[in-house]
Parts: C-alpha cells; sequence; structure tokens
C-alpha cells in the first residue's frame, strides 16, 4: 500500500505542476506542420549524424513510439526492435542479438549486449529489469562495438536516450488502463530557469496483475500463507531531476538524478517432474524420448532430448511448486552526467559519467521446483563508469580520442532452502557468498579520412584492460534446522569467521537460523582473472549521393574471461565481417531501404549452463562459432496519409566446438552430470555439441506493418496501426533438446489513436499480441539431487487498453 501511495503521490505531483500554470503552458509555440518526412538524428558514433549516413545497422525508435508500443522495460525491448530475443528468467533479462548473448546471470558473468542509458554502462541483468521512463529514443545497435563502446560489446549495444529539459516551459503526461488491472502512468515537466538553465521532473507509476494464475495446488493445501495465485506481476514507479545548463555558445552540461523501485512476483517455471509418472524412462532403459549417454558408466544415464512435455503446459495457468509465489524487491539510484565545451570546429571536449546503486531486499524469496526456496539475504551492487572523449574535424578528417573507467563492487549472498517443512525447520542445500570487484580500463580512437569526394575510409583501436577478483563462499554441508548447530570447523577459531563478513547478515531474522548458518563449513575460494585485448575497426563509406551509403567493414570485439566455483573460462572474441547498403528515394526522400549482410567468426564464444543447486553454475568456452546473416528492410510511403514498413532477417548460427557437460538422468539417482563419457579412457573425453545451435537464434524474423491516418477535419485525426512479426522455431539453450524448442510464431499489434487537432491530446485504444502467443523465454532441464526437472518461462500474454495523452 506505501508504494501505492509514493508511486500515486509521485505523478501526481508532476501532473499538479503541468496544471497548475495553464496560461504558461498555452503560450508556447504548437509544433510545426510535417512538410516532409522527419530525418532521424542518432549519436550512435559518439556525434549527431542522420541515421541514413551511419554505416552500422541500426534500429532507432522515438520517444512517440516507445510510448505507442506501451514500452516500459527492457523486457518490452522486442516490441520496439524484433531482431532482439529476450531471456527472462525470474526478474533478470538477458539480451541476444543475431544470435550473441549472455544467458548466465552469474556474478563474474557480463553481458554480450552493451546496454546505456545516456552513456552509462549498464552490465548486470538483474539491473536490466528495472524501469526505463521518460525516454526521447532507443538506439538498438546490431554487430560487435569493439571500438567505440568496447567492454563487452560483442553482439551489439542498446542505448537509452532520456528526454532532456525543453528551453520552453511544457507538460506531457499519459495514463493507460488495460487488463491484468495494468496502470501505468507517466508525467513531466519542463522549466526554465532564465536564458542559460531549465530543468526536467518526470516520473511514472506502473502496477499489473501477473500474467501466470497458478491454481489451488502445489503448496496451497501444505502452507496456506504460500498460497498459489497469480506471479509475474509488477509495481514500480520511479522519478528523475534532470537539469540543463548553456552558460556558453561553447559549453553544454546535462545533469541527472534518478530513483526506482520494482516490487513483484518473479515469473513461476512451468515444470515437469521427470520422475512423475509417465514422464520419464520406464523398464530400466533409456526410453519414452530419452536417449542414453557415457555408456562407459555402469549406471544408465539418460538426457530427454526427444520429449515433448511442454506440449502438456497450459502457458497461462499452471500448478505453482511446494512453496508457492515469491516476493522481490529491488531499488536504484543513479547519478549521470555529460558536459561538454566546443573549443573549435576541429576539438570538443567531452565528459560522461555515471554511478549507481542497486540493492535487493533481504527478505527476497523465489520459489522452485519441486520444494525449493532461493533466499537472498544481500544483493548489492555498486558501479561507476566514466568516459573522456576528443573529437573533432581537421582538415576533413574526423576524429575521436578518448578513454573509458568502469568500476564494479558486487556483494551477493543467497541459499538454496529444502523442505519439506518451512522455516525455521527444513534444511539449507546450499549457501553461495560472493564478493567480487571488477575494474576495466580503454584507450581509443576512430577516424575518418576522405579519399575524394564520395569515399571515406574508417580505422579505429581500443584497448581494453580487465581485472577481477573475488572471494567465493560454498557452505557445506547442509545447514539442518532440525538438528542442533553444525560443530564449527576446526579451523575456525570462532562460530563465523569462516564466512567473510558471517556474523553481519541475517537469515529470517535472529535466531538459531543465525547461528546454523554461522557455523556453517564453508569452503572460501580466492578468486581472479586478468586479460587485455586490442580491438579493431577498418573500413570503406561510399557515398555517391546525399541519399545513397554503401559500406564495408571489418571489426573484431571482445569479451573478458573469468570465473565460477567450478573454474576459470578465457576470454570470447568474434572477427566480423560487414557490409550494408542505405538508400532513401522519392520526391521528398519520404521512401527508405536497407540491406546488410554479415558474416562472424568466433572463438571461445561463453556459454553457461546450470550445473545444480550445490554448485551453481559453469561457463564453458565454446572453440569456434559461425554466425552470419542477411537483413532487408524498406519504409513506403503508399501515399500522403498510408506509411507501409517491413522487414527480412536471416540468420544461420552454429557450434563447430562446444566441450561441455551433460546433465543427465540416473536411473540409479546417483549422478546428475557428466563431463567425461568414459573414464575407463585415458583423457577427459567431454561431450561436444558442435553443431548444435546457439539459444535465442530463429532463422527468420520477418515483420510487416501498415498505419493510415484518417482526416477529420478541425476534430483531429484518427490513425489506424496494424504490425505483425513472425520468428521460426529456436531453441532455449545449447542442448537443443524438443522440450527447449520454440516452435514458430506470430504476433500481431492493433491500435487506434485519436489526436486532437492541435496534437495536445490523444487517446489510443490497443491491443498487443492478438495471437495470445506466449513464446519460451526460458526452457531448460536441470538435475539436482533426487530432482529431474524441465522448466520453462513464456512470455507476455495478450493484452490491451487505452491510452490519455496530454502534452502543453
Amino acid at each position: 500500500m506505501r508504494n501505492i501511495i509514493q508511486g500515486t503521490s509521485l505523478f501526481a505531483s508532476c501532473a499538479i505542476m503541468a496544471m497548475a500554470t495553464p496560461a504558461l503552458a498555452q503560450q508556447a509555440a504548437p509544433a510545426d506542420a510535417d512538410d516532409g518526412v522527419k530525418e532521424i538524428v542518432v549519436t550512435a558514433q559518439n556525434r549527431t549524424q542522420k541515421v541514413n549516413d551511419v554505416p552500422i545497422a541500426i534500429n532507432v525508435i522515438s520517444g512517440d513510439e516507445l510510448k505507442k508500443a506501451g514500452f516500459s522495460t527492457l523486457n518490452d525491448i522486442d516490441k520496439i526492435a524484433p531482431v532482439v530475443q529476450l531471456n527472462q528468467d525470474q526478474g533478470t533479462v538477458k539480451v541476444t542479438v543475431r544470435g550473441v548473448g549472455t544467458t548466465s546471470n552469474d556474478e563474474a558473468q557480463d553481458t554480450s549486449v552493451v546496454i546505456n542509458i545516456d552513456g552509462e554502462y549498464i552490465n548486470r541483468p538483474n539491473v536490466m529489469s528495472m524501469a526505463l521512463f521518460d525516454m526521447d529514443r532507443v538506439e538498438v545497435l546490431r554487430g560487435p562495438q569493439g571500438t567505440l563502446y568496447g567492454r563487452n560489446s560483442t553482439g551489439g549495444a542498446i542505448n537509452f536516450i532520456t528526454r532532456k529539459p525543453g528551453r520552453k516551459f511544457g507538460a506531457d503526461g499519459t495514463i493507460s488502463y488495460g487488463n491484468y488491472n495494468a496502470i501505468r502512468a507517466d508525467a513531466g515537466v519542463d522549466v526554465p530557469l532564465g536564458d542559460i538553465a531549465s530543468v526536467r521532473v518526470s516520473g511514472f507509476y506502473e502496477d499489473r496483475d501477473g500474467y501466470n494464475k497458478h491454481p489451488a495446488g502445489g503448496g496451497f493445501f501444505v502452507f496456506p500463507a504460500y498460497a498459489a495465485g497469480r506471479s509475474d506481476d509488477n509495481n514500480a514507479y520511479g522519478g528523475r531531476v534532470s537539469l540543463r545548463l548553456d552558460p556558453t555558445d561553447k559549453l553544454s552540461v546535462n545533469l541527472a538524478a534518478e530513483y526506482s523501485q520494482r516490487k513483484f512476483s518473479p515469473s513461476i517455471f512451468a515444470v515437469a517432474d521427470l520422475n512423475g509418472p509417465g514422464n520419464g524412462p520406464t523398464g530400466g532403459s533409456c526410453n519414452n524420448g530419452f536417449t542414453r549417454v557415457a555408456e562407459g558408466y555402469p549406471q544408465v544415464l539418460c538426457i530427454p532430448n526427444n520429449t515433448n512435455l511442454v506440449s502438456k503446459i497450459d502457458r497461462n495457468e499452471y500448478v505453482a511448486p511446494l512453496y508457492g509465489i515469491g516476493k522481490v524487491k529491488q531499488d536504484s539510484w543513479a547519478v549521470r552526467g555529460r558536459i561538454a565545451y566546443e573549443f573549435s570546429d576541429a576539438a570538443t571536449l567531452t565528459y560522461i559519467g555515471g554511478y549507481r546503486s542497486f540493492s535487493g531486499d533481504p527478505k527476497n524469496r523465489i520459489t522452485l521446483p519441486v520444494i525449493y526456496q532461493s533466499f537472498s539475504f544481500r544483493d548489492d551492487a555498486g558501479t561507476q563508469s566514466h568516459e573522456l572523449r576528443l573529437n573533432g574535424k581537421i582538415g576533413g578528417v574526423i576524429y575521436q580520442i578518448g578513454g573509458f573507467y568502469f568500476k564494479e563492487k558486487l556483494d551477493r549472498e543467497n541459499g538454496f532452502f529444502l523442505g519439506p517443512i518451512a522455516p525455521p525447520a527444513g534444511t539449507y542445500l546450499s549457501y553461495f557468498g560472493r564478493k567480487i570487484s571488477s575494474e576495466s580500463k580503454s584507450l581509443f580512437g576512430q577516424v575518418e579520412v576522405p579519399l575524394g569526394d564520395k569515399l571515406t575510409a574508417v580505422g579505429g583501436l581500443r584497448y581494453t584492460d580487465n581485472k577481477r577478483d573475488a572471494v567465493y563462499i560454498n557452505g557445506t554441508p547442509f545447514v539442518n534446522y532440525n538438528t542442533a548447530p553444525i560443530p564449527v570447523r576446526p579451523d575456525c577459531p570462532t562460530v563465523g569467521s569462516c564466512i567473510v563478513g558471517g556474523p553481519n547478515f541475517t537469515l529470517l531474522g535472529a535466531g538459531p537460523g543465525r547461528k546454523d548458518l554461522n557455523a556453517i563449513n564453508a569452503q572460501i575460494l580466492p578468486l581472479g582473472s586478468k586479460d587485455s585485448k586490442v580491438t579493431w575497426l577498418a573500413g570503406l563509406n561510399f557515398k555517391p549521393n546525399p541519399d545513397t551509403l554503401v559500406y564495408l567493414k571489418a571489426s573484431t570485439g571482445f569479451k573478458g574471461g573469468g570465473f565460477d566455483a567450478v573454474g576459470t573460462y578465457k576470454p570470447e572474441t568474434n572477427t566480423a565481417f560487414e557490409g550494408g547498403w542505405k538508400q532513401t528515394f522519392g520526391d521528398h526522400r519520404q521512401h527508405q531501404f536497407n540491406l546488410g549482410a554479415f558474416y562472424y567468426d568466433y572463438k571461445d564464444l561463453q556459454v553457461s549452463v546450470l550445473l545444480d543447486t550445490t554448485v551453481g553454475g559453469q561457463t564453458f568456452n565454446a572453440g569456434k562459432a559461425r554466425i552470419w546473416g542477411l537483413e532487408a528492410s524498406a519504409s513506403i510511403q503508399l501515399d500522403d496519409a498510408t506509411n507501409f514498413h517491413t522487414s527480412v532477417n536471416y540468420l544461420s548460427a552454429e557450434y563447430k566446438e562446444l566441450l561441455a557437460q551433460f546433465n543427465v538422468f540416473d536411473l540409479s539417482g546417483a549422478i546428475n552430470g557428466i563431463g567425461d563419457l568414459d573414464p575407463a579412457t585415458p583423457g577427459v573425453q567431454q561431450p561436444n555439441f558442435a553443431g548444435n545451435r546457439p539459444p535465442f537464434s530463429p532463422k527468420f524474423i520477418i515483420t510487416a506493418g501498415i498505419d493510415h491516418t484518417f482526416q477529420l477535419g478541425g476534430a483531429g485525426t484518427l490513425t489506424a496501426r496494424a504490425d505483425t512479426t513472425f520468428k521460426s522455431s529456436y531453441f532455449t539453450d545449447f542442448y537443443n533438446y524438443r522440450d527447449g524448442t520454440q516452435e514458430a510464431f506470430t504476433q500481431s499489434d492493433f491500435s487506434l489513436e485519436y489526436q486532437t487537432a492541435n496534437k495536445r491530446y490523444s487517446l489510443i485504444a490497443f491491443v498487443k499480441n492478438l495471437e495470445n502467443t506466449r513464446p519460451l523465454t526460458y526452457g531448460s532441464f536441470v538435475s539436482a539431487g533426487p530432482d529431474d526437472v524441465f522448466n520453462w518461462s513464456f512470455g507476455t500474454p495478450r493484452t490491451y487498453g487505452i491510452r490519455l495523452g496530454v502534452k502543453f
């Protein structure tokens, strides 16, 4: 209730400011009438350019388009850029572009697709799930961005650019209501402060019911306090204060401070218990969709490569695990700034910096199949990123040089709790403590040299140096609440001394549970990694006329190595070749056509897999992976009132070598995972998944859309929009099992927007995902202790509603 009051108050404050001075608001000059197609301006190369002049495959979505799409968090990114694939795992968001992404939430793992908010580098998947609001535009850059963006951008980059304070007084707001009792309110006010400064205050509030329904059953009859209901709900609010200063023609300053909070029930996994009747092998052999592996072992070890249990799942309603529905609360503070001074046309010095603090509530609880819970005692992260850049134009040569610094401190503690009865009784199966410090430094430079009137050569270099230190604490043996405290390890002089910071954390409050955990027999692992790399870019841009750009380039990407509780893994590298053609045509350049092709040669691609709850995840290096594709898009203005757009993306992706391990169904119950197929043969005979396809990599993504505006004279306009996206089948992990396969599907959106003649008021009725298709966003087989389960999560169902907008 407190969050609802806070969120509503934040929105109301912005709205009151907007309505308190209507006379001033009405003095603002109306928007200029459209007299042609507007040029789209981006900063993808750290300078202002028309999007058609940028030699990068890029999607650009304006703030107005974001509002119409109902964009609010990174979970919605595939609404606005269908080429982006999402892997969603109980509150974390992992992004894949062109078959390249990170499927791990490991503390020593960073994303392969860089996320920036006004230049602030974001590397943590759970931070990415926080709200994004009051956006000016989003730029989705496909392919390695190793020179200018550098750190870990082997797959691409997504730039979120927030709305900056306007120079005139103005206010805007939207409020929407839809199914699942979804309420979303956004508001912002621009206030000029004399001739050189202005402030923007903006905020949002969101609340909706969960998308997944869980009927009575599972944990309901055992623990009424954990009664089933709905998961994947959301309650969030946030605000931002932005300051813009232009004290001289040469100096510009943009500062922002923001806070956001999110409370939600993580999407519960749908699950198939492979030990349940009819789900597993029968008769002591691997059948019923299972195949035997590692026949050198005396046990009968099976993998569920051809089961079809997901077909039995109702993706909208399924049984919750024993402990029902979990709860997660997250808070995030951020301060960002950009200061630029233009010495002359030849030199502009720019500093961009950001600080962020992210924290999870110590009472956060996630429920897991079949009878497990994960308690997060601590989840704190503090990051800072800084970039200093000098750029300009000398004698026709466009250049930029600079340095980048990033630092993160991460502190996590969590434990897996095993029933059959609730705390304070029961057993903690494992405890994980993670304290990590990461640091990255880079130097970069890029030049564009004209080779005549129409041809330009581009070259760039970036040197990156990464360092990461950590203390991993793996708790063993079990902590049992039903017995006396476990004796302290002989090499621990006092209770809790073998836990870093042990006496300072609480577990479900004070009491016997805390004493037991302090007495845990902990394995303490000091870990670290260092790596450095020079990445480069070389290309040619041919511009025979203002309407045409043809480009060819070769570049390299680099993602630092790291470690997990099992061992270390190497950096991944990508050598990419890409060519493209961007063409505008028509009397008023109202038509656009883009065509591109790319080829990636990956080495040591980092691939993650969950081993079991007592060990955690492990990251393997795929020896080689080959990815190539073709992309085409077109935007055609059929007449003065009608626009049509379409795109076709083809992707070929394959591991050429991937030495990993099998999670196995052991008929004897003794083994959960196999990394050596034949222990009788000298040397490790590790499973090789060469030929498999990387996860979340559909071969085809095809989009089409049309909008038509009906003129209503002095009453305004009515615009109808329809869009559809087709995605061919894809896998959810590198095993490529049948039950980890999402079949081909379509999702279509439709909306009607009424806008008054002065464009100050609008009303939109919308429906999204008309087919009510809920594709897999997670799917994996997990073998842990006595349990063998297949887990799934699903995308957003059909949503519909109305949205009212006002602008002064």
